[in-house]
C-alpha cells in the first residue's frame, strides 16, 4: 500500500515539473508579503503571492516563440515588428531563405538584449503560448481569449500572465518590508534619483543606483552625461542604445528584479488596477521622472521602445513536494498505529 500511494504521489511530482519544461525559461523574483498595504495614490497593494520575471523579455525569448509558432516566416499574427527591424536598437531579423523554424533570428551579441515594439496584444499572445506549453501551443486562448480584436480579462487559473500595474508597481517600489504601505521612489531601492552611466555603473558615486536613461548634470564627470550607452547626447541612428538585460548588476529592485527603470518600457495589464495596460518604468531615451513611482503615464510620453516583463504564479513542483512529504509522512504515522 506504501508503495503504491508514493508511486503515485510521484508521479503527480512528475507531472507537475513536466509542465515547467520550457525553451523559454525564466528566472524568478518572489513578491511575497501579502496583504501589503497601497501607497498613498493607493497604487501597490497586492494580496497574493506572485513571481515576475527579474529581467525584461530578451529577443533570443521573443525569437524562440516566433519561431514555434510561425515556423514559415509568414507573420500572419502581425507578431514580427517590421517597422522596427530597420532600427538600430532592434535585435531581430527575419530571413526568408532559412530553413522553416529559423526564419527569425536575432542579429549576433543581441540574446540578451530586450525586445521591444510589442503591442498588448503581441504580449497577450505570448503569454498565452507559455500557458499552452510552449511548442506548438496556442495563442489565442489560455491566459487570455483573442476573439475578432477583443481580448477577455486575464484568466484567474492561469500560471502565466502580464502583471497588472498593481503588480508590476509592487515588484518594482514596494520595499519589502512585510506587509506595510512602505515604498521608493525609484527601483533601485532608493529615494534619490538614479545615475544614468553605462553598465554596471561604475562610473557612478552609487553604481546601485545606476540605470540606463537620459540624464545630463552639464558636468563631464563620466556619469549623467546624457544618453547612458554613449555618455553624450548627440542622437546616432547607427548606435544601439539598449544594453543587456541586468547589466545593472548591482541596482536591483527589493524583490530581486532589474531594470525595471530604464531600458525599455513594460507593458502592463489592464485588467486590474490604476493606469492597466498603461507602460511603465521609462526607457533609455527617457528623463529620471519617468522612471519614478510618482509618475503617471501620459500618452504624450510616446513610450516608443515597448517590451514585457512576464509573471507567474509561483511553481506548482514546489506544492507537489510538500504533498509528497506530508503524505509520506502520515503513511508513516498509520504504519506505527
Amino acid at each position: 500500500m506504501l508503495t503504491r500511494v508514493l508511486l503515485i504521489a510521484w508521479l503527480l511530482l512528475l507531472s507537475a515539473c513536466e509542465t515547467l519544461r520550457a525553451e523559454v525559461a525564466f528566472d524568478w523574483a518572489l513578491v511575497g508579503n501579502v496583504g501589503n498595504q497601497a501607497d498613498d495614490t493607493g497604487r501597490g497593494a497586492v494580496d497574493y503571492v506572485y513571481q515576475i520575471s527579474k529581467f525584461e523579455l530578451t529577443n533570443a525569448q521573443f525569437v524562440q516563440f516566433l519561431n514555434a509558432v510561425d515556423p514559415a516566416g509568414t507573420n500572419s499574427l502581425d507578431l514580427y515588428p517590421f517597422e522596427m527591424s530597420s532600427d538600430a536598437n532592434s535585435g531581430l531579423t527575419l530571413d526568408n531563405l532559412a530553413p522553416a523554424g529559423t526564419k527569425y533570428q536575432v542579429k549576433p551579441g543581441r540574446d540578451i538584449y530586450p525586445v521591444f515594439g510589442l503591442t498588448y496584444l503581441d504580449a497577450v499572445r505570448f503569454v498565452n503560448w507559455l500557458e499552452n506549453g510552449q511548442g506548438e501551443g496556442s495563442t489565442e486562448n489560455g491566459t487570455y481569449v483573442v476573439n475578432n480584436g477583443t481580448i477577455s480579462a486575464r484568466n484567474p487559473h492561469a500560471t502565466f500572465f502580464i502583471p497588472n500595474a498593481d503588480e508590476w508597481y509592487k515588484a518594482a517600489y514596494h520595499q519589502n518590508d512585510g506587509v506595510t504601505g512602505n515604498y521608493w521612489e525609484y527601483p533601485t531601492s532608493t529615494d534619490q534619483v538614479p545615475f544614468s552611466d553605462q553598465p554596471p555603473g561604475n562610473d557612478a558615486p552609487t553604481p546601485t543606483n545606476a540605470a540606463n536613461f537620459m540624464r545630463d548634470d552639464g558636468v563631464a564627470n563620466g556619469y549623467n552625461d546624457g544618453l547612458a550607452v554613449t555618455g553624450n547626447l548627440n542622437f546616432d541612428s547607427l548606435q544601439n542604445y539598449l544594453t543587456p538585460v541586468g547589466a545593472y548588476s548591482l541596482a536591483i529592485s527589493p524583490y530581486g528584479t532589474f531594470d525595471q527603470g530604464g531600458n525599455v518600457w513594460e507593458l502592463t495589464d489592464p485588467d486590474v488596477g490604476h493606469q492597466g495596460g498603461d507602460p511603465r518604468g521609462g526607457d533609455w531615451f527617457n528623463e529620471y521622472k519617468f522612471l519614478a513611482a510618482s509618475h503617471v503615464y501620459d500618452i504624450n510620453d510616446n513610450a516608443f521602445y515597448v517590451g514585457l516583463r512576464v509573471a507567474s504564479v509561483p511553481e506548482p513542483n514546489t506544492g507537489a513536494l510538500v504533498m509528497i512529504a506530508a503524505l509520506t509522512q502520515l503513511i508513516m504515522r498509520r504504519r506505527r498505529w
